[in-house]
């Protein structure tokens, strides 16, 4: 029986003649972080809407515990996501936005101020987000997903706008979830910090993964940038010469 939380069976998703996604296959275990990479363009991004519910897939399930995100009750409980740091309204403060997300889902208001102090940002709970650098919209999507205590977390380039103590600390922080027996799924650009943060990988191009494994499988000897440069070449060679050219 399989132990995934997360799992992508054939996974295909096209836009027109786009072929966003095509047949994607791979399971998330809880009590790791699982790096999700893949140049721009791969399909990370199309997966992840496919995953929670803001993308049909064209054929194929993207599913959470077995079932598609819409069937999930109380989704909010269960999943946290951060696809986007731009959705909060400018002129409201931090913790308004919060209640705001609290009202709507039935969670307790005592929570807003727990996950402020989880991301450290309760000296700007009073401050409207309209004032916020990239980094405190980025804690406070984080502080958004939290809100329903999740056992699951998604989270698509979290480290932008981060500074070096910023990103340290999200390390830190994600490991702490995981150690807690709970699920990360985590889409970056930055294969570097990744590579001191997650303990399994998943790299797709072209919408199709490519390669799957604990880190230390997918790296070798060497860094993670160089496995993902090496795979993604390769992929890359492999379908220029099935499509017959390179242009």
């Amino acid at each position: 029986m399989s132990t995934s939380t997360i799992s992508f069976n054939q996974l295909t998703k096209r836009y027109g003649k786009q072929l966003a996604v095509n047949n994607l296959n791979a399971e998330i275990t809880p009590g790791a972080i699982t790096g999700f990479l893949g140049p721009n363009g791969a399909g990370k991004s199309t997966a992840l809407r496919c995953l929670l519910g803001l993308a049909s897939p064209t054929s194929g399930t993207a599913l959470i515990k077995g079932v598609a995100y819409s069937e999930l009750e109380h989704p909010l409980h269960q999943v946290g996501a951060v696809l986007d740091s731009r959705g909060f309204h400018a002129g409201l403060t931090a913790r308004q936005n919060l209640k705001v997300i609290t009202a709507a889902a039935g969670i307790k208001d005592s929570r807003v101020d727990e996950v402020l102090e989880l991301v450290e940002l309760t000296d700007a709970a009073g401050k409207r987000t309209k004032g916020f650098s990239l980094g405190m919209k980025q804690r406070l999507s984080l502080a958004a997903a939290l809100l329903g205590d999740p056992q699951i977390l998604v989270l698509d380039e979290p480290a932008n706008g981060l500074d070096p103590i910023g990103i340290a600390w999200l390390r830190g922080f994600l490991r702490k979830f995981a150690d807690e027996g709970r699920t990360i799924l985590v889409s970056s650009h930055q294969l570097a910090e990744m590579q001191h943060t997650v303990d399994d990988v998943i790299i797709i191009n072209h919408g199709e993964m490519i390669v799957a494994g604990d880190i230390k499988s997918v790296v070798g000897d060497g860094t993670l940038e160089d496995a993902f440069l090496k795979l993604t070449l390769k992929n890359q060679a492999s379908s220029n010469s099935s499509t017959g050219g390179g242009k």
